[in-house]
């Protein structure tokens, strides 16, 4: 049984999100949890609260064991792009794109076969 988890419109790039889920991706769900509370990134914390809400989705509503959760799939999307106005020499007009993101975590339940 599939338990989801998404966390919309975070203020860090999809790019610099990707970095930190390449590293959990695959992993059982209480591993990835202690790996990301000690990763430097500030991502690791956006993507640390959406597994642990997965977690708790799949204990509360479905009744899994946390202990046989792993993450199956995880990704960042691109959320909109908000641009923010810098002035430059001469009249010119230097655009910041800042960049958001939709992070999604997907958990599983790991059977006894595998």
């Amino acid at each position: 049984m599939e338990v989801r988890a998404v966390t919309k419109f975070t203020g860090i790039s999809p790019q610099k999100t990707r970095l930190v889920l390449n590293e959990v991706r695959g992993r059982p769900a209480e591993e990835a949890l202690t790996l990301l509370q000690f990763m430097p990134q500030q991502a690791a914390r956006l993507v640390a609260k959406t597994l642990k809400s997965a977690i708790a989705n799949g204990v509360e509503n479905f009744g899994l064991e946390a202990d046989e959760l792993y993450i199956s799939r995880i990704y960042a999307d691109q959320a909109p792009n908000r641009r923010w106005r810098r002035f430059g020499a001469r009249g010119r007009f230097k655009p910041w794109i800042r960049r958001s993101s939709h992070i999604t975590v997907v958990l599983d339940e790991r059977s006894d076969d595998e």
